[in-house]
């Protein structure tokens, strides 16, 4: 009877192990599906773990990094619109010019001109009064810093006012004056400096947005690898996690039902061996057993 009994016991504890085996695979595969990684936390392998969780962090860094750029490029075209702007209000000033130095013009033609002149030169500073977020991009302050996983880039933005330009003085006054014609030839010096400067600043703002325009396509290459790579390294198999799953779920009922059989074995033999004892004492004995 005792070695009947240890069988029993032996048997019941095979079932245990197993069930415990079971359960921590089904544990193993849910949190596999659910998360979709073959990875979820270190325990699953620590080394492996730790790459993807530096895979997954680089992404986020490119991924940032490529927004930065465009965010970048985007306040750079709004600067480079007002540019534009200028080089083509300093284009019609030099026409202006030109017309005024003709000596058709009367004083009441050349007092028309001058007022053209003043007006040019009042939204020359409305197009460098532009800004973004709050910033002004053209008063000469501005500087912008492009920060990235591969360093920091920084456009410098020069001052595109009327005084930056040099066509009004420390007080806001104008510098072009159309009284005669010394005036004006040097009034024209000064358009054709300052529409050189602000064809410049055209030409760096547009190298500045090719250069920014490339990275950001490098940056996508980049995140695109990134992620691949981290798919290929943690995505799970769903298809087969599901297969082990419910493979699991069987073996637990199949381990439970043995388990119930090896107990009621147990129970039947634990009964027969305390046949001689009362009722009470039967139960007593056969509780303590189970």
């Amino acid at each position: 009877m005792l070695m009947s009994i240890n069988g029993i016991m032996s048997g019941v504890n095979h079932s245990l192990n197993t069930l415990n085996k079971v359960q921590s695979a089904q544990s193993s595969s849910v949190q596999k599906i659910a998360t979709g990684s073959k990875y979820p936390s270190a325990s699953y392998g620590p080394s492996d773990y730790a790459i993807i969780q530096r895979t997954y962090s680089n992404i986020g860094a490119v991924a940032q990094s490529n927004s930065n750029t465009q965010t970048a490029n985007s306040m750079l075209s709004t600067a480079a619109g007002a540019v534009n702007e200028t080089v083509n209000s300093l284009s019609s000033l030099r026409s202006t010019l030109l017309e005024a130095a003709n000596g058709t013009n009367g004083n009441t033609d050349l007092a028309a001109l001058q007022k053209s002149v003043e007006q040019t030169i009042s939204s020359i500073d409305d197009n460098a009064s532009v800004t973004y977020n709050g910033k002004k991009l053209l008063d000469g302050s501005q500087s912008i810093t492009v920060a990235g996983a591969d360093g920091y880039n920084t456009v410098s933005l020069g001052n595109m006012t009327s005084q930056g330009l040099g066509l009004t003085d420390s007080e806001g006054k104008s510098t072009i004056d159309l009284t005669d014609a010394s005036s004006i030839s040097a009034a024209l010096d000064k358009v054709d400096s300052a529409l050189n400067a602000a064809t410049d600043q055209a030409t760096n703002i547009g190298a500045a947005q090719q250069g920014l325009t490339y990275q950001s396509s490098n940056y996508t290459t980049q995140e695109e690898n990134l992620v691949a790579t981290a798919e290929t390294m943690d995505s799970a198999d769903i298809a087969k996690e599901s297969v082990n799953l419910a493979s699991s779920n069987t073996q637990e009922q199949a381990a439970l039902w043995a388990i119930k059989q090896g107990m009621q074995s147990l129970s039947q033999q634990s009964a027969g061996a305390l046949g001689g004892l009362n009722n009470h004492s039967r139960g007593a004995a056969v509780g303590m057993l189970m």
